[in-house]
């Protein structure tokens, strides 16, 4: 049996966090940052995930898409991630980037042992499209099992020819 490679950042990420607020990109494809649960954080998560593909030398459209697929998994993780499923209980996360041969693995790593929910379409919903969003983005998504550690939401999001 094969282990996806979110599963080894979700597990990477829970059994040593880092005092510091961010890690920048290494030459070895993976980089990884805290996020904490202020007003700004999916605006940094953003940022740091277009700098850190700029670094990989992605082209700007993947960069791009897989800002996009960020946003809606760090805004997932600070909405509903905490670890008793209270939404109103904002927690912090964890963002962590792969660069793979043609794609880039975005996870998205929070505490709550419940699994994400891909809302039914609503036309005239003012929210709950974030999963939809990161499906028409990426060549695949999915979860790790929700463990007494938490939970990571991934998405591989494809390099364009």
């Amino acid at each position: 049996m094969t282990t996806h490679p979110a599963e080894t950042v979700h597990h990477a990420l829970r059994e040593e966090p880092c005092d510091d607020a961010w890690w920048m990109p290494g030459p070895n494809g993976f980089a990884a940052c805290a996020l904490s649960p202020s007003a700004g954080t999916v605006a940094q998560a953003r940022r740091f995930t277009r700098m850190t593909l700029q670094g990989w030398e992605f082209c700007a459209g993947v960069a791009d898409d897989a800002a996009t697929v960020v946003s809606e998994l760090v805004t997932n993780a600070l909405r509903y991630g905490s670890p008793d499923g209270d939404p109103d209980d904002i927690c912090a996360a964890w963002l962590a980037l792969t660069r793979q041969e043609a794609t880039v693995l975005c996870a998205v790593s929070d505490a709550a042992n419940s699994a994400p929910v891909v809302r039914p379409h609503d036309e005239l919903a003012e929210s709950g499209r974030g999963l939809r969003i990161v499906d028409l983005l990426s060549d695949s998504w999915g979860w790790t099992p929700p463990d007494r550690l938490g939970k990571t939401v991934w998405a591989t999001v494809p390099r364009r020819a």
